[in-house]
């Protein structure tokens, strides 16, 4: 490997497209080396389902050439990841299922389209669950995806795939999407950043139906805040043919407006609430509250003014009290496919769409009214505070092989028990950044969640930054070390 590229346990997309844009460095070598990285890892990962190795290296001569023509373009030579429920043009496309076994996109996803036009390279595609359903990554098409910090852990889901090939440095970012936590809790189970943004902030005009459509965000994997805030840079746009798409606030409008947003002067005045349950009483183990209450007290130690703060939320609020409307969502999506050949679907899908179709009208109709007294109380949240603090996950990621843990805090745990910390901002649109914050007990990384009200998505990463900055942690997961010390391995010889 050529010694003008950085080693991975320091790979940026900044810094990769500030090479490339200078000639220090060519987006083909960016592409050799990212792609070599791959073959050594992604056969312990199953991170992707699919590489294309010829389109990559074409992809990344023609940013060379724009380059030596005088072009100069913010993501040059950056290799990226696409979630499989998403599309790259002419590459396969199957949404973790055997239904789609067989599907060829048609076309890019909006995002993936963005990102290519502003100098990223697509070098692939990473596994997800089937109809990204599900906390864990695993289906019946692909097989189990695993966690760089132990093999023998899920990295969580739906995400799985994307954030265990940023947390393995095989791509510095990596697509995915977020209906219920499913960027943010792998992220936070893999060291990394994972922003899913106010409702429609990215638009997502076409692609495959969605069983979560009216929650669901293109969400960002990163290896820091700031990598995250040159990708929302490039993403953050009005799409008329997005339904859930609006005009942008006038602030983000604004040259470069994410990452103009973490060079802004520290606002101390902040008024930051922090809850450890969410005022719903979830379980969360012991380890994992100590080294959340250790993040919180150092940023306190910072200067930063933190109550202990909850959301009012109407009664019968629980870790996921609109679960019923994915389940819906799936029946009328594959109801009839999953009747007409059950054994092809994931048995976990399978057991949603049953509960799908004995969902009634009244039912749906109810927790649509429950959404919006969601949404009143956190807006109310808000009147009284900035932003909210809390947990990204309650627990430490579990076995690949095994169901999630069933008992967490000694307490019983539901199989969503593992999950109670984001599906609310999802339901009330807001954007919720995870953030590295300290170690479980078996060395494990964990994530503090930073929450803002609908349209903050500047504020919650200005404050992304600053607890970045104040926590200083070290997050590179086995794999990147174990590939840096091979280069300094065969360098010596």
């Amino acid at each position: 490997m050529t010694k003008q590229l950085p080693d991975f346990i320091e790979w940026r997309a900044r810094d990769l497209a500030t090479r490339v844009n200078r000639q220090h460095l060519t987006a083909v070598q960016v592409m050799q080396a990212a792609l070599e990285h791959i073959a050594w890892a992604n056969p312990l990962l199953n991170a992707f389902i699919d590489i294309d190795h010829a389109s990559a290296l074409k992809q990344a001569a023609g940013v060379d050439l724009k380059i030596q023509q005088g072009a100069r373009l913010p993501l040059a030579g950056v290799p990226f990841s696409v979630k499989d429920n998403l599309w790259v043009a002419g590459r396969p496309a199957t949404y973790g299922s055997q239904l789609y076994a067989d599907h060829i996109a048609p076309r890019d996803s909006w995002s993936v389209e963005q990102l290519k036009k502003q100098g990223a390279i697509c070098i692939g595609i990473t596994n997800t669950p089937e109809f990204a359903c599900k906390g864990a990554t695993q289906n019946p098409l692909h097989g189990i995806t695993r966690n760089p910090w132990n093999l023998d852990l899920t990295p969580g889901g739906s995400s799985g795939g994307a954030v265990a090939g940023v947390a393995a440095g095989l791509v510095p970012v990596a697509l995915g999407t977020d209906a219920g936590g499913s960027i943010r809790r792998p992220a936070a189970h893999t060291g990394l950043v994972g922003f899913k943004c106010t409702l429609g902030l990215i638009p997502n005009p076409w692609g495959f139906p969605d069983p979560s459509h009216d929650l669901s965000t293109i969400g960002i994997a990163t290896r820091d805040v700031q990598d995250c805030a040159l990708m929302l840079d490039v993403l953050v746009e009005h799409h008329p043919n997005d339904p859930l798409s609006h005009p942008l606030p006038m602030a983000m409008v604004a040259p470069q407006p994410f990452t103009a947003a973490l060079n802004a002067q520290r606002d101390q005045t902040l008024r930051i609430g922090f809850s450890m349950d969410l005022g719903c009483g979830f379980a969360i183990d012991d380890d994992v509250a100590v080294a959340i209450e250790a993040a919180i007290q150092q940023l306190r130690r910072a200067g930063w003014k933190i109550d202990i703060s909850h959301p009012a939320w109407p009664p019968k609020t629980n870790e996921y009290p609109l679960l019923a409307q994915q389940q819906a969502g799936l029946a009328a999506l594959f109801g009839q496919a999953y009747q007409e050949a059950p054994q092809i679907f994931d048995p976990d899908i399978a057991v949603q769409i049953e509960a799908g179709q004995k969902a009634t009208g009244p039912m749906i109709a109810g927790l649509s009214l429950q959404r919006n007294r969601l949404r009143e109380a956190f807006n109310t949240y808000f009147d009284s505070y900035d932003l909210l603090l809390c947990p990204t996950v309650p627990v430490e990621p579990w076995a690949c092989e095994g169901p999630p843990p069933n008992v967490i805090g000694g307490r019983p745990a539901t199989p969503r028990g593992h999950a109670p910390f984001t599906p609310l901002f999802n339901y009330c649109d807001a954007p919720a950044l995870s953030v590295p914050c300290g170690f479980g007990k078996n060395g494990l990384p964990l994530g503090l969640q930073i929450v803002g009200p609908r349209y903050g998505d500047l504020r919650v990463l200005q404050f992304g930054f600053e607890v970045q900055k104040v926590l200083n942690l070290k997050m590179n997961s086995p794999m990147i070390l174990a590939q840096t010390q091979q280069e300094y391995a065969q360098e010596s010889r």
